[in-house]
Formats: C-alpha cells, structure tokens, sequence
C-alpha cells in the first residue's frame, strides 16, 4: 500500500490493544499513519513496539497530539472511562472514531460526551473478529458528519474490506451493529442446537453438514461454527462472554423500542448457561454446550 503525504501527516491514537485493537493498530502503522497506542495494562500493547507503533507512557501522552483517537474497548462505560480520564488532553475538533460495540444508549451517552469536550465523534463499530481484523478485511458500519470522512475512510481503508456508512449523525451505524448481532446470535445457536438434536436423534452430524453444504442454507459463518463444534476446536476468535454482553445490548435496545424478539431473549440465556458450563472463555460456538437446568431438569437445552 502506497502512502499519501496525508496519512504520513495524519497522526492516530488507538486506545485498547486487545483482540482487536492490536491488528487495527498494526495495519494503520502498515499503511503509514504515525500510530500511538495507550493499553491500561502496558503488556498487552508492548509486543507492538517490535513492529514500529509507538508505546505511549501515559493515556495523555496517547491522545494529546492526536487528529484522531481511536477507541477499541470493551463497552461504552469502559470508552467514557478513558474519555473522562484523558480530560484536557483530548482536544477540540479531534475527530473520535468509536469502533467498539456499545450500544444504542452507550453510543447516546458517548455522543453526549464528545458534544460537551467539541470532539468530532464517528460511530464505527465493525463486523468481524481476529482474524479478519488480522487481514484488515473488517466491515466497517459508520455514522457521522459528512465533513469528516476524508479524514477517516483513509483509515477504513487500512482496517477493513468495505466502509459502510449509513447516516450523517453518530448512532445509526450501532443501531445497525446491534441488528446485524442479533441475526450473528441467531445463527450460532441455530448451527449449536441442530448439532445437539442430531446427536440426540443419533443422527450423524456429518450428514447434516453433507444436508446443507452447497445449498442456500450454508454460509462461511456457519461453515465455521459447525466444523468448530464437529472438530470440539473452541479456540476464540469471539468468546461467549463477549457474546453475552452483545446479546444484553440487542435485548436491551429491543425492550427499549418496545418489540418482542423471543429469540434474542433465548439466546442470551443460552450464552449464559454455557458461561456457567464453563465455557465463558471459548469461542461463541461453545453455546454447543448449553445446559436446561431450569425446575431441575438437566436434560441438553
């Protein structure tokens, strides 16, 4: 990839270097922004400084000469955290790019915030998980002033695969997040509870795989999930618990506007029972593993 004498001049701030905030930040380096990342635990951002991205030694430090500050956290009461501890040292007119999964309210108390210090705040959450981050093939959902994508889809550009903006105000692009999260919840317990009543059915699991492969019914992402399950390789790429807590903002926002999603609501208990199984830690395809104890009853749900 070629760098523009913009993105050399374009100085980026990444707060969070987990799972995702490490590939994002690396391929934003790759691309020839001048890249600085903050991680509350110093360890986990070290391992980047081996690939040029500057380790910055303090949250003010990160952002205070920033033109962009990207946030990549777990959820909205851990962005507005960082944003109140960074104070002063966030100046007006930085453009925040919000690439975490927040919410409708989170992404309603950010907006707020970012009002109130004169911050330019572009709602970004992605779909994809470490791996496509790794690749830089994210989708990016966004939403926000129309004055500001010249300086941010350079940088979408560098993280992902397609850059879908959906609307001029901060906020429509998580409301779309949460949509597309309950239809990705939808179809991991659906490939999970198939496998479960094929095995009890004494059904063999490779010819529901065989059933449905090539036709309308499979996609990657279940491609995926099912060989997970088949193979019991449960190696992260999106935990349960993480799952957990994007199944609460989908149920959460659905109560909100006053529609049923039954399925939303069963989803998440199933999430929670495979947490309680143990199973917290392990990719979301682990919901395999959900148990009914309800009324005493143990029987697989």
């Amino acid at each position: 990839m070629t760098m523009t004498t913009s993105q050399a001049n374009t100085e980026v701030a990444v707060i969070g270097t987990g799972t995702m905030g490490s590939p994002i930040a690396r391929n934003l380096h790759k691309a020839g922004f001048e890249v600085t990342v903050w991680n509350r635990s110093a360890a986990k951002a070290a391992p980047l400084s081996a690939d040029g991205v500057a380790l910055a030694s303090s949250l003010a430090d990160a952002v205070s000469n920033a033109r962009v500050v990207v946030t990549v956290l777990k959820d909205a009461d851990a962005v507005l955290e960082v944003l109140q501890a960074a104070g002063k040292s966030l100046r007006p007119g930085t453009v925040l790019v919000q690439i975490s999964t927040v919410g409708v309210d989170g992404i309603a108390r950010i907006a707020e915030f970012a009002k109130s210090q004169g911050l330019r705040l572009i709602d970004a959450p992605v779909q994809g998980t470490k791996g496509p981050a790794e690749k830089a093939q994210l989708v990016i959902l966004a939403s926000g002033a129309e004055d500001d994508r010249g300086v941010v889809d350079p940088l979408f550009d560098a993280i992902g695969q397609k850059t879908l903006w959906v609307a001029d105000e901060p906020g429509e692009a998580s409301k779309l997040k949460v949509v597309v999260n309950s239809f990705i919840s939808a179809l991991t317990h659906g490939i999970a509870e198939a496998v479960r009543l094929a095995e009890a059915l004494e059904v063999d699991v490779e010819d529901f795989q065989r059933a449905i492969l090539g036709g309308p019914l499979v996609s990657p992402f279940s491609s995926i999930k099912l060989n997970a399950i088949m193979n019991q390789q449960f190696t992260p790429s999106f935990t349960v618990d993480n799952a957990i807590k994007d199944s609460q903002l989908v149920v959460e926002a659905a109560e909100n506007v006053k529609v049923w999603l039954p399925v939303a609501d069963a989803g998440l208990k199933r999430y929670r029972a495979a947490a309680a199984a143990g199973h917290g830690g392990e990719d979301m395809a682990a919901s395999y593993f959900a148990e009914n104890t309800v009324a005493g009853s143990h029987y697989a749900s």
